[in-house]
């Protein structure tokens, strides 16, 4: 008997799945940590969460869960959630895992983008160098993960797009606290890829794209130096029940 395809399961088309209360509550809290409303080490209290986002406290106890098992959240029995506080080395490895990817990215940009390509990249550009010279520096934050999101993107290199969408959002945690040190250069870095990718030349491209991630890790790694070395947070010590003497 012949089979017909749409009997083959992996022909069929995925059915999107709302997102639980549960889901919601993780990308919340995690896009509070990345843009840094949430600071390294800061504790989080179920009953504040739970109360600034409107929800009970039992999603948010799971979102914790669920964010200590993607490395943004501490867990300490005793003592409760802690915003992850990355170590230099932490930070280092992955953004040197970075550059190699985006270099990649960009090399193969200059080979594959259209028209429509670089034209989407110059708004982008132009929108992030509007924002870092209003002081809105979220949304000049924005606008460079989504430029090297889209540089990624015009690659057409669909396993490198997933590897490079895996670091992006720490990527956009460790940009934050340089983004204003990294200024204008940053922005003058994005336009010269962008030349270098409407140009066709992937060895400029991946040459810009690599000297540019390395300046952001310098600049990271520089500020981690400098700052002075943040203690451990401490929790609220418990209270111990009063024993009762014998009378």
């Amino acid at each position: 008997m012949v089979r017909s395809e749409t009997a083959n399961p992996g022909a069929a088309p995925k059915i999107p799945r709302p997102a639980t209360l549960r889901e919601s509550v993780f990308e919340a809290i995690l896009e509070l940590i990345v843009r840094g409303s949430l600071s390294p080490g800061q504790h989080l209290a179920e009953s504040e969460l739970a109360e600034m986002l409107g929800v009970s406290r039992q999603p948010v106890r799971e979102a914790l869960q669920m964010l200590s098992g993607e490395g943004w959240v501490d867990l300490r029995p005793g003592h409760g959630a802690f915003v992850h506080a990355p170590t230099v080395d932490e930070a280092d490895q992955l953004l040197a895992v970075r550059t190699l990817l985006e270099t990649e990215s960009a090399r193969l940009a200059a080979l594959n983008a259209t028209p429509d390509g670089v034209s989407r990249l110059r708004e982008v550009c132009s929108r992030g160098l509007a924002a870092l010279e209003a002081d809105d520096i979220e949304t000049s934050v924005a606008a460079n993960s989504e430029l090297h999101t889209l540089v990624t993107e015009l690659s057409g290199n669909k396993v490198l797009s997933e590897l490079a969408s895996q670091v992006s959002r720490r990527v956009r945690w460790y940009h934050t606290p340089v983004a204003r040190q990294r200024g204008r250069d940053s922005w003058e870095e994005h336009a010269r890829l962008i030349e270098a990718i409407e140009a066709g030349d992937e060895e400029r491209a991946a040459q810009v794209m690599r000297d540019h991630t390395e300046h952001t890790r310098l600049s990271y790694l520089e500020q981690r130096a400098e700052a002075p070395a943040e203690p451990e947070p401490i929790a609220p010590r418990r209270r111990r029940p009063r024993s009762l003497s014998a009378g």
